[in-house]
């Protein structure tokens, strides 16, 4: 019988282990011998030793109550079976699309200590982009829409369609969450790590906190974007047998 989670529910199980799939094409997760299933009920084959183990540890690592929100890793992989590779087409047209409106091609038009920080965390990256990947971006001040080169919006759309449905799951998380394909690029990229991209995605949200002081709901937005991107970054070097 296949073990499958979409919400808190009590502790059911005793041990949680990683088990090679019989056909050798990829690994499992077993709790007290049973399969661990898709919360839509796919085969939760995974693609890696430490994927499967650190997926394991997480469901060791539950106690009374299982919380599927506190088994990130777990979430992504699922995520890249039930909702990425049966949308792949769509995944890849929405992260394309980001190259239209970038958040890194939006630059403020005052005071001066803002723009010269957006364009030191920012500048860097697009200058990688368009001599590394072959694709260059537009860069506008204030809000209003520029149109990017085709060109370099097909190149970007060939860059998201090489990655396998895991690393995608992975750059549509960066990407949602930063605001910006290109950040979301560089760390797949090795250019960036999770922490900078969150550092990078953050510019504009650190200046306002600096000027006019926290309040508690940018400091939770502020917590919950740091630890999603720093949980895909992990979920990264995973997949990379690290």
């Amino acid at each position: 019988m296949a073990i499958m989670l979409t919400k808190t529910i009590n502790r059911f199980y005793k041990k949680a282990e990683a088990v090679a799939d019989d056909s050798g094409s990829g690994w499992r997760v077993h709790l007290d011998g049973r399969a661990v299933k898709s919360p839509a009920k796919a085969e939760f084959l995974l693609p890696s030793e430490v994927l499967a183990r650190e997926i394991a540890a997480e469901w060791d690592a539950q106690g009374e109550k299982v919380q599927p929100a506190t088994m990130p890793i777990m979430q992504r992989a699922a995520t890249a079976i039930d909702r990425v590779a049966p949308n792949r087409a769509a995944v890849i047209a929405e992260l394309t699309g980001y190259g239209r409106s970038d958040l890194l091609c939006y630059r403020a038009t005052f005071p001066e200590d803002l723009i010269e920080r957006q364009a030191k965390a920012w500048q860097p990256l697009l200058d990688w982009a368009k001599d590394g990947l072959g694709v260059a971006l537009a860069v506008t001040e204030g809000v209003m829409p520029i149109g990017q080169d085709d060109a370099s919006l097909l190149r970007l759309q060939d860059h998201v369609e090489s990655f396998d449905d895991y690393h995608l799951t992975a750059l549509h998380s960066l990407t949602t969450v930063s605001g910006s394909v290109i950040i979301g690029l560089a760390v797949m990229n090795r250019q960036i790590d999770a922490q900078r991209a969150f550092e990078c995605a953050m510019v504009d949200e650190e200046y306002a906190i600096e000027q006019w002081g926290e309040d508690a709901e940018a400091v939770a937005r502020r917590d919950r974007h740091q630890a999603e991107l720093l949980a895909t970054g992990r979920y990264l070097d995973l997949l990379a047998g690290r």
